[in-house]
């Protein structure tokens, strides 16, 4: 599809309401959402926020689980000219409060189901309004919110364009926070678009295209790939408000859908779920996978099982999402990598003193291209340390081979220094996941006083299997070397993750140094 003649996401959804209004874009649950509703529905809360006299660059913050709710409010603040500020559901008060602060938001959307008593956050000096959003309604509630607001486009957009410049700024994505306090990526309308039309050329997407979406809203993953990027190619999305295996493959197979993108961690739990061989799955074409390395086996066996490929690429929040990705078939592509940059992105590999080292050879990872942030949001030190001359420095240790693709090794931050040796804990994953039994598994380093620091591994069983650390020592230990394998082994439950499923192995390490401390 040619690129389109916008500037603005707004923009994007008038446009194409414009040319197919009547097109089912939105399937969610029992409603079926046309594109021309989605664009009157944010219409309607543009003009309610300008009722409240939101100006031009004005921070909103939402907390808003995945639903429709969500979509028409992100468009309808950036409609009003605002900024959007998408908060994680899962924070609690206090660190929500970190982020309304430190965005400067004047305007806070907080859904029924997650507000409290009260008024939390009237301590927070910027914050103007609070608006409290009915979560569940019937489509007709949005459609009906009155015949004023429907009536008349929202005063500083029109369909032709903007009758007052809507800011350069899209939105504030706030970082997950397991290092330190969050930090807001700024993310224009150009990134956005620039992302979302290279991420659709890089995968062929077309318009005969249903992304089914699980990941939150809140997330520029779910942001980019599954809600901008079908609207942008003309296909449409279909949105589950949480992720559940067993209605994972009851919608993928009711509605149709042809792609969605995942973490790792879902990727396994899927292939552990037997009753997935009830559905009639044959609509699904190609999957995403993003947010961390994926061990090659669990790759190998979801395809077979599935007869679906993957597509694993690379990116993160301050670079709008996707920054690199292997392409599908018939082209050449490599299991384990995260693909070859999108068109007009570079990529590179640097040493600890900035420059670029040869192909073959380990360093940091660094991107450069229309969809890197504008910068952390009222952060100019740590922006400074993050882009330099253009470039974003990842904090991702990884190497390009001699044909171009990116491999990953593991975060500079997560390396494992033993004795002098670094080790980077992706390689001793891969070497525990090939066992058939285990089904999630992060390993980290932990303080050693003779060698600096030891490898410890934290393992999660499929259901009904039984394992030991030794019977885990013994499977690997002709995969890897001797100093690579874990002294520490521990079989647990669960291992914290992010909302968007990423293991977080910084918190990881922090709650076993605690329980360390307290022995």
């Amino acid at each position: 599809m040619s690129d389109l003649p916008v500037e603005t996401l707004p923009e994007l959804l008038r446009q194409r309401a414009k040319e197919a209004p009547d097109k089912p874009f939105l399937f969610f649950k029992d409603q079926v959402w046309t594109r021309k509703e989605l664009d009157l529905a944010s219409d309607a809360i543009a003009r309610k926020l300008e009722d409240l006299q939101i100006t031009t660059g004005e921070r909103a913050a939402l907390i808003l689980p995945n639903g429709p709710e969500f979509i028409i409010h992100f468009f309808g603040i950036l409609k009003a000219g605002g900024i959007a500020v998408p908060v994680n559901t899962a924070l609690k008060e206090e660190e929500i409060s970190f982020i309304l602060k430190d965005s400067g938001a004047s305007v806070l959307l907080i859904g029924s189901e997650h507000k409290a008593s009260g008024n939390p956050f009237k301590h927070i000096p910027t914050l103007k309004t609070v608006l409290s959003i009915p979560i569940g309604e019937k489509k007709s509630f949005w459609l009906d919110l009155g015949p004023a607001f429907l009536a008349k486009a929202c005063r500083r957009f029109s369909g032709n364009g903007s009758n007052s410049p809507l800011p350069d700024s899209a939105t504030l994505i706030y970082t997950s926070g397991t290092t330190g306090f969050p930090k807001g990526a700024e993310l224009t309308h150009r990134n956005y678009l620039f992302d979302v039309e290279k991420f659709v050329a890089a995968t062929q997407m077309n318009e005969s295209d249903r992304f089914l979406c699980f990941l939150p809203l809140f997330h520029v993953n779910a942001q980019v790939v599954t809600l901008l990027s079908p609207l942008y190619c003309g296909g449409a999305m279909v949105l589950m408000d949480k992720f559940s295996p067993k209605e994972f493959f009851e919608t993928l197979s009711a509605k149709k859908a042809t792609a969605f993108s995942g973490v790792p961690s879902v990727y396994s739990v899927l292939l552990g779920i037997p009753e997935s061989a009830n559905y009639d799955l044959s609509s699904l074409r190609f999957c995403i996978c993003g947010a961390a390395p994926m061990p090659v086996e669990v790759f190998e066996r979801f395809e077979k099982k599935f007869n679906a490929y993957i597509l694993e690429g690379y990116g993160l929040s301050e670079g709008t999402c996707v920054s690199s990705i292997n392409p599908p078939p018939p082209q050449k592509r490599k299991i384990g990598s995260i693909g070859l940059p999108l068109k007009h992105q570079e990529m590179k590999i640097l040493d600890a003193n900035d420059r670029q080292l040869p192909r073959g050879e380990t360093g940091e990872i660094a991107v450069k291209g229309e969809n890197v942030m504008k910068g952390y949001w009222n952060n100019p030190e740590a922006t400074l340390k993050t882009i330099r001359n253009g470039w974003l420095y990842t904090g991702d240790m990884g190497y390009q081979d001699q044909d171009g693709f990116f491999f990953i090794v593991g975060r500079s931050k997560e390396m494992i220094i033993r004795g002098g040796e670094n080790i980077y804990p992706k390689e001793v994953e891969e070497a525990l996941y090939r066992h058939p039994a285990i089904l999630e598994a992060a390993v980290i380093g932990l303080p050693n006083e003779r060698w600096g620091e030891e490898v410890a591994a934290f393992v999660v069983l499929k259901e009904g299997q039984g394992l030991s650390a030794k019977d885990i020592r013994e499977f690997i230990k002709d995969k890897i070397a001797d100093y690579k394998i874990p002294r520490r082994i521990e079989i647990v439950l669960a291992l914290p993750k992010t909302a968007t499923g990423k293991i977080q192995k910084l918190k990881l390490r922090a709650e076993i140094m605690s329980r360390e401390r307290l022995k």
